[in-house]
């Protein structure tokens, strides 16, 4: 029997016992592509380990907010030390870290690869190309705040940073990669677009938008001591470039992010098993 098989035969149990005794937990998360497919992957091995899940979704700013406030229990998706920094600032009192999820974040201005600048500095020299806008996301964002940070650090008078969803701002790209236009959009990685397109951060030598990232996973203080089997959980996920480069493929894959996360799961059942805790 398959370990998927005897997760499968454990919720039959205890679908047929009862719901009375489920523990329950609450995930937030951003509409960005990688905390959306962390949260559905942890979404699906907690509902094999009998919890029930709900996924709340909202933007940066009031996700740090309800985690501070017990509404929510656990946030996968922190990115430190720069591009969050200023909720940790705000909120980090209230809350505990419970594990860094993946090591290699970044985050940047980015470019095609077929635009002939490879520096932030040299953004001016494109400026009428791209009508002087960088393509954002939404406006709680710490790369946000970086991408301001970096206009202002190299004077690059005259240029907007356009406000937008995700889905918005990777829709614009697709929009001028297809046309084979010029475009500046506010990106990072891991992302699937990295993937699909030829892409290139432009060098920022000063480091306004900061170095390597870290993707942490935050719960609210007190969280381990109520529930440790979760926080035990959360602390043993580890993505490696290898392994966050097939989720996010995985995601791309299908309509429903659920669908995409039992898809993942299954193919990595081996990894998997190594992050749920002993009962």
């Amino acid at each position: 029997m398959t370990w998927l098989s005897v997760l499968l035969v454990g919720l039959l149990v205890s679908a047929c016992g009862g719901h009375s005794n489920k523990r329950e937990i609450k995930i937030a998360y951003v509409n960005w592509e990688e905390s959306i497919a962390m949260s559905n992957v942890a979404k699906t091995i907690l509902e094999s380990e009998g919890y029930k899940v709900t996924l709340m979704n909202a933007d940066i700013a009031p996700v740090f907010a309800s985690l501070s406030r017990k509404r929510a229990d656990v946030f996968t998706n922190v990115w430190l030390p720069q591009m969050h920094k200023n909720y940790m600032d705000k909120y980090g009192d209230k809350l505990e870290k419970l594990n860094v999820n993946y090591s290699n974040g970044r985050i940047g201005l980015v470019v095609p690869q077929y635009m002939d600048i490879d520096s932030i500095s040299q953004l001016p020299s494109v400026a009428q190309a791209v009508n002087s806008q960088i393509v954002g996301i939404d406006p709680g964002a710490g790369a946000m705040k970086a991408a301001a940070n970096a206009i202002t650090a190299y004077k690059l008078d005259g240029f907007k940073l356009l406000t937008a969803s995700e889905p918005a701002m990777t829709a614009s790209l697709k929009k001028a990669y297809e046309a084979h236009k010029p475009i500046v959009v506010v990106g990072w990685t891991p992302h699937w677009m990295f993937d699909r397109y030829k892409l290139k951060f432009l060098v920022d030598p000063e480091f306004v938008m900061g170095k390597i990232e870290n993707i942490e996973t935050y719960a609210w203080k007190g969280y381990a001591a109520k529930d440790p089997y979760a926080a035990a959980f959360f602390g043993n996920i580890k993505y490696t470039d290898e392994t966050i480069a097939s989720l996010m493929s995985t995601f791309k894959k299908f309509d429903k992010p659920e669908d995409a996360a039992k898809a993942w799961v299954q193919a990595h059942q081996e990894l998997v098993h190594s992050w749920i805790p002993a009962h």
